[in-house]
């Protein structure tokens, strides 16, 4: 029996490696990718441990002393905890509400047939998207500003009293998630153009002369036709409910609106790289990450039903 089993073993091995031979040319083009991934995202996996550890720079990562989840337990007993979980789920399910309205431009860009208005539309729901972070926020902190911002100066033009949106905590949140919206509208909707592309026009055809409206074809053709690739990305999203860029968070933030921007996210960059309280800060770090990967699990065995999901 071991026999047997050993020689099937053999076979599938071999199997296995005269498809590589095969196939070399594929494999050395995934290679760096391979080797990108193995490089920075596994193998710095190892310094997790000192989330575990009370870690000094002079003992290094193993001769750090062991002390369990020491840091986990602070955290979860601070008074900003709850702050911060609120904060961050907060911002996630308010950009989350907003998930349709890609879906909303890819349709439309879909059913316009000028082809100059057409570029022209894709081109300024494109453009946002490739203005860095940095320029983007001084962008936002300049249309908002109450003396000389040109959202302020419309506000004044109908005979209200101008809003100092950056320093108001309640104001936070929507200017984070809209601006955000804003930005990455077009790159978001181009997935589902790439998708509606896909689409078989005799199912338009055939619609067009049983009497289907456009709207109808909307409804029952391109909106089906692209639902898995709606459910992917939804699932991607919910993977993603615990993590929210800090970048721009931290460029739009300031001591009057943290009530509101303070995230885990930036926590972990203030708590780490400004205080240098590195074991804390990889512990916060490592329970948001933990958060997030059942979040996904979960969507993803729910998506599963509907016959489509990651894996």
């Amino acid at each position: 029996m071991k026999t047997e089993i050993s020689s099937k073993t053999q076979r599938k091995r071999r199997l296995n490696w005269r498809k590589i031979k095969i196939n070399w040319q594929l494999y050395l083009l995934l290679a760096p990718a391979i080797i990108y991934f193995l490089l920075f995202k596994y193998y710095p996996m190892y310094g997790l441990q000192i989330a575990f550890k009370d870690f000094r720079a002079v003992d290094g990562i193993f001769g750090s002393e062991w002390i369990g989840f020491e840091h986990f337990l602070k955290f979860f007993d601070s008074y900003y905890f709850w702050d911060l979980i609120k904060n961050t789920l907060g911002i996630n399910i308010y950009g989350l509400l907003l998930f349709p309205i890609s879906i909303i431009v890819a349709l439309s860009l879909n059913e316009l047939r000028d082809g100059r208005f057409k570029k022209t539309a894709q081109t300024i729901t494109y453009a946002p998207h490739f203005i860095s972070v940095v320029v983007f926020a001084g962008m936002i902190i300049a249309f908002l500003d109450p003396k000389t911002g040109i959202i302020n100066n419309f506000i004044q033009m109908i005979g209200f009293e101008p809003i100092n949106f950056m320093t108001a905590p309640a104001w936070f949140k929507t200017i984070f998630v809209w601006s955000n919206e804003w930005q990455n509208l077009g790159w978001g909707a181009i997935i589902y153009l790439a998708a509606l592309a896909g689409v078989d026009p005799q199912l338009h055809e055939s619609a067009k002369v049983d009497g289907a409206t456009r709207l109808q074809r909307i409804w029952y053709i391109n909106i089906p036709s692209i639902l898995p690739t709606i459910i992917i990305l939804l699932i991607l999203n919910m993977g993603n409910m615990m993590s929210i860029g800090f970048e721009k968070i931290l460029l739009l933030q300031n001591e009057l609106n943290m009530d509101s921007s303070q995230v885990i996210q930036t926590y972990v960059y203030e708590a780490g790289l400004l205080h240098g309280q590195y074991s804390y800060s990889t512990a916060v770090g490592l329970f948001n990450s933990i958060i997030n990967f059942l979040i996904l699990i979960f969507f993803n065995r729910m998506a599963r039903k509907s016959g489509t999901s990651l894996w």
